[in-house]
């Protein structure tokens, strides 16, 4: 089979071609009882660290976040607390994200949302997309959530990025010919190197990886994995890659948000 470079324009034209897909008609790819965490891939050692808050790296940008939260800021000179109080009172929203939005008429992650509320709100400038704001304040949201499953929805204004967020993950991609799936569905539990291969869930994003010494969100390790699959990834904060985090969102449906979690 020959490589796949996928780009917008060849996904719209995909789209075209072949009705959008209803989440619902879609045979869920690995079966809910077989699901696992990342965290499920590595050491006892680094589960204990991720789990126990007073040690967890990641908690450093949780704490950043709240920093932030309560900082006024852009020309209205108003914090995210002023409009929502304190972050528990978003208990829940990370595990409805990615969604659609109908008055902007497109589809939103997590950290869009957050960029719409400085720009809109606080009439603020925007956050560069893996600057450490945006992922501080991105943790402290997702961290609200932290023990609760994945519930996101394709309602049928997303069902078009839906598809091509599915689309993207099987298309085989780059000079070594691979498509997501093919690690992460056909090999998970399989040894690559000194690693053990996980089903590719993102349940824990923003996600600090030992690897990067930081916290870092998921679009950059999607742009990571195409890297590896000698693609040519698309930038974070795509249009791609919020429609591939859909669908990655909706196969881990049910998987408890892990926010921070700690990863190799």
């Amino acid at each position: 089979m020959g490589r796949l470079k996928w780009s917008a324009a060849a996904i719209v034209a995909c789209l075209q071609l072949t009705p959008p897909l209803a989440a619902d008609d879609a045979l869920h790819p690995i079966p809910p009882g077989e699901l696992r965490s990342g965290r499920e891939f590595v050491s006892p050692a680094t589960q204990a660290e991720q789990d126990d808050l007073s040690v967890n790296p990641g908690m450093l940008w949780v704490e950043q976040g709240s920093k932030l939260w309560h900082e006024a800021s852009g020309s209205e000179a108003r914090s995210c607390a002023s409009c929502h109080g304190e972050p528990a009172s978003l208990r829940g929203v990370a595990a409805r994200y990615p969604l659609f939005d109908a008055a902007l008429g497109r589809l939103l992650n997590l950290e869009a949302r957050i960029q719409h509320c400085r720009t809109a709100h606080q009439k603020g400038t925007a956050l560069d997309y893996e600057s450490q704001e945006l992922l501080a304040l991105t943790a402290l949201v997702a961290f609200q959530s932290r023990g609760m499953p994945l519930a996101v929805a394709i309602p049928p204004e997303a069902r078009s990025a839906f598809a091509a967020g599915q689309a993207l993950y099987y298309a085989r991609q780059g000079q070594l010919d691979l498509s997501c799936a093919q690690c992460h569905e056909d090999n998970w539990g399989k040894r690559l190197r000194a690693e053990r291969i996980s089903q590719g869930h993102p349940n824990g994003f923003p996600t600090y990886r030992f690897e990067w010494q930081g916290i870092g969100s998921l679009h950059r390790r999607l742009r990571a994995c195409f890297q590896g699959v000698r693609a040519e990834p698309f930038p974070s904060g795509s249009p791609e890659f919020v429609a591939l985090e859909l669908y990655l969102v909706w196969r881990a449906r049910g998987l408890a948000i892990e926010t921070p979690a700690l990863r190799r």
